[in-house]
């Protein structure tokens, strides 16, 4: 099942996200938050209480490979890694270029909008 997203400008809007979220059953294992900076990932996921995208989530190879790579490949590589496909990895990717945040849900119940 592909993936859940949305795309914020506001951090304090990331953090509501979460939180409804969590209210609406999602595990917080399954959130994940993405930014173009390692810092403000790291702020938002912690501000959020999610996760951000580690060596456990994309696989030890991805993980090799993201230490040579540019940030916008090791971008889009943790999208395709969460299960997106490579179109919408890279129009993610670009997306975070601009400064957005994306919150990642992945195996949200149906019942779950974001």
């Amino acid at each position: 099942m592909k993936p859940m997203y949305k795309e914020f400008h506001n951090d304090q809007e990331v953090v509501k996200a979460v939180d409804s979220l969590k209210a609406e059953g999602v595990k917080e294992d399954n959130i994940y938050i993405i930014t173009h900076d390692d810092d403000r990932t790291e702020r938002v996921a912690n501000s959020a209480d999610a996760n951000t995208v580690g060596a456990n989530d994309i696989g030890l190879g991805t993980s090799v490979k993201n230490i040579f790579r540019k940030k916008g490949d090791e971008l889009r590589a943790q999208f395709s890694e969460l299960g997106f496909p490579e179109a919408d990895a890279e129009r993610l990717e670009e997306e975070l270029d601009k400064g957005k945040v994306v919150v990642v849900v992945k195996d949200a119940p149906a019942n779950v909008i974001l």
